[in-house]
C-alpha cells in the first residue's frame, strides 16, 4: 500500500466519522445528504484546523458554509424577493427573448419574400405555357395544308347551320 492510498483510506475514514457526527448532532427533524468533496491533503488538514480553532465540528462547521453560500447566492427564501441568480437567469431570459423576436420578425420577412418570389413565379410560368400553347397552335396551323374553298351547290344544305338550302339562304344575291 503507498502514501497515496494510505491518506485515501484516512480520508474516507475521517469522512466517514464526520458523517456519523454530523447525522447525530443535527437532530432527527429534517433531510439531509452527504456530499464528498474531493479536496488536498493540505486544505483537508487547513480546513481542521480552522474548525477545531473556531471549536467547531468539521461537518458542521461545513453544512453552516453550504447554508452561508447559498444564501449568498439565491437570498433567503423569506426576504430577498429577486435572489442574484433569478435575476442574472431574468436577464438571461430576456436577452434571448429579444433574439427569438428578432429572429422571427426575419424568418416571417424571408417567408414573405419567398411567397412573393413564389408567386411571381407561378404567373411567370402561366405566361410561358400559355406561350409555348400559342407556339404549338401556330406550328401545327402552318404546317396543315391549306384547303381550297370547296363550292356549294345551290340545292345542297347551306354550311352556316341553319338547315335551309344554300339557294335560300346565303346564295341568295341579297345575302
Amino acid at each position: 500500500m503507498s502514501t497515496g492510498e494510505v491518506v485515501m483510506d484516512l480520508e474516507r475514514g475521517m469522512l466517514a466519522r464526520i458523517d456519523r457526527k454530523l447525522l447525530a448532532g443535527l437532530g432527527q427533524n429534517g433531510t439531509y445528504r452527504m456530499v464528498r468533496v474531493p479536496v488536498t491533503e493540505s486544505k483537508w488538514s487547513t480546513w481542521k484546523r480552522y474548525c477545531d480553532s473556531a471549536g467547531l465540528a468539521m461537518g458542521r462547521a461545513i453544512a453552516a458554509m453550504i447554508d452561508r453560500e447559498l444564501v449568498a447566492v439565491f437570498g433567503e427564501s423569506a426576504g430577498d424577493p429577486s435572489p442574484a441568480f433569478a435575476a442574472q437567469a431574468e436577464k438571461e431570459l430576456a436577452r434571448r427573448q429579444a433574439q427569438l423576436a428578432c429572429r422571427e420578425r426575419d424568418a416571417t420577412a424571408v417567408e414573405e419574400r419567398l411567397r412573393a418570389w413564389n408567386d411571381r413565379l407561378r404567373r411567370w410560368e402561366g405566361e410561358l405555357e400559355a406561350r409555348d400553347q400559342r407556339a404549338e397552335l401556330t406550328v401545327k396551323m402552318s404546317a396543315q395544308p391549306r384547303a381550297a374553298p370547296t363550292k356549294v351547290g345551290r340545292n345542297e344544305r347551306c354550311p352556316c347551320g341553319s338547315g335551309l338550302k344554300y339557294k335560300h339562304c346565303h346564295g341568295l344575291p341579297s345575302r
